[in-house]
């Protein structure tokens, strides 16, 4: 399912950490979203328990995928990717393997889209566009 709307330029449109193989994580990004009044400040990301790919799709549906950015990481071994949809709140991340294919996708209902990101060795810092940042170590376990 993930990858096919994947290729489709579509995600789901349900707060998750998706992989290719329809396994899940519950994500949760509590804001800042157009009129967090921190603007500037760090992102939480808070993963959770295992997330129902079908049942979410089912019950909330799918949204279009609003592509900002792709830029590859600095060892060669792939690409992040991020963006938001069509509500102004939504906003996206990926990891590509080196062909562009999915290794997971970051969907995030309060998040806004994602600007940019820059990389400090394995982590990334991607930017939102109330230029509010949120951290993720690329070789943590559930991103790996």
């Amino acid at each position: 399912m993930i990858e096919q709307l994947w290729a489709a330029g579509e995600m789901p449109f349900h707060d998750g950490l998706y992989r290719p193989d329809d396994t899940a994580l519950e994500l949760r990004v509590e804001g800042p979203g157009a009129y967090h009044p921190d603007a500037g400040q760090p992102i939480p990301f808070r993963l959770a328990g295992p997330l129902d790919v079908a049942g979410a799709i089912e019950e909330d549906g799918t949204t279009e995928v609003d592509t900002c950015f792709e830029t590859p990481l600095p060892d060669g071994s792939g690409w992040t990717s991020g963006g938001g949809s069509g509500m102004g709140n939504i906003g996206y991340l990926a990891r590509l393997d080196a062909d562009r294919s999915l290794r997971w996708l970051a969907v995030m209902f309060c998040s806004n889209p994602f600007v940019g990101v820059y990389h400090e060795g394995t982590t990334a810092v991607f930017t939102n566009d109330w230029n509010n940042r949120l951290t993720l170590d690329l070789t943590a376990p559930e991103l790996a």
